[in-house]
Parts: structure tokens; C-alpha cells; sequence
């Protein structure tokens, strides 16, 4: 019982979808911290600019927490658009790969209507001898 459930719990674990989900995740969270670091460095000083600041406090609290408001819906922005785009560009990788279509390995026979493989010079069927 164990054994079996151990099994389908590897079965499961192992399959491509899980393994992409969990590398997804751990890309997600690495990116965040790009983007943070980014809106924290870059963004988050030209938006402070505009409300004055003495000794980290701001003269007005309610400007001060509408401008780190701000700051945390850039970085989600920021963070989905890129995360949008790297999808988009993947999911468009992905469709490259298809195969074109496989030539029929089949036809009809045109005096039987029996299905028989593509190759055939007689039918197996009627025995009647096939143009190629």
C-alpha cells in the first residue's frame, strides 16, 4: 500500500508539468527580486522626489504611504507584464515544434472502398491491381 502510494506519488512528482510549475515559481520569485531592487532604486526615489522628505518621515504620512502604494502597483506591473511576455514567448517557441502533418498512410481502394495501406499495388480485399 505504502509502496503504491509512493509510486504514484514519484509518477506524479516527476511529471513535466510539476517539474515546469516548480522552476516557474523559483524564476518568478528571482525576478521579483529584480524588479523590486529596480523600483526600489530607481522608481521609488523619483516618486519620493515629489513629496519632501525630512529625517525619513514625510511631511504628510498619507502622501508618503500613497507614494509606496504606487511603487508596490508599478512593481506588480512591472513583474506581469514581464512574466506575460516571457509566456508569450515561450508558448510561441512551443508551436514551432509541432510536426507538420504526417502524409496518410492509407487510401481507399477505388473499386472496393476498402481502406488499405498506401503502399499497396493490389488490394488485399478485392485483388485488383492498383495504379500508383
Amino acid at each position: 500500500m505504502l509502496k503504491k502510494l509512493l509510486n504514484e506519488f514519484k509518477e506524479f512528482a516527476l511529471r513535466g508539468n510539476v517539474v515546469d510549475m516548480a522552476v516557474g515559481v523559483i524564476i518568478g520569485a528571482a525576478f521579483g527580486n529584480v524588479v523590486n531592487a529596480v523600483i526600489d532604486i530607481v522608481i521609488q526615489p523619483i516618486l519620493t522626489a515629489v513629496v519632501p522628505v525630512v529625517d525619513g518621515n514625510s511631511s504628510n504620512p498619507f502622501l508618503a504611504s500613497l507614494i509606496s502604494l504606487v511603487g508596490v502597483i508599478i512593481n506588480f506591473l512591472v513583474t506581469a507584464l514581464v512574466l506575460f511576455a516571457i509566456i508569450k514567448a515561450m508558448n510561441a517557441a512551443k508551436n514551432l515544434k509541432k510536426k507538420a502533418p504526417e502524409a496518410p498512410a492509407t487510401k481507399i481502394c477505388p473499386f472496393c472502398q476498402s481502406e488499405i495501406n498506401i503502399k499497396a499495388t493490389r488490394c488485399p480485399h478485392c485483388t485488383s491491381e492498383l495504379k500508383k
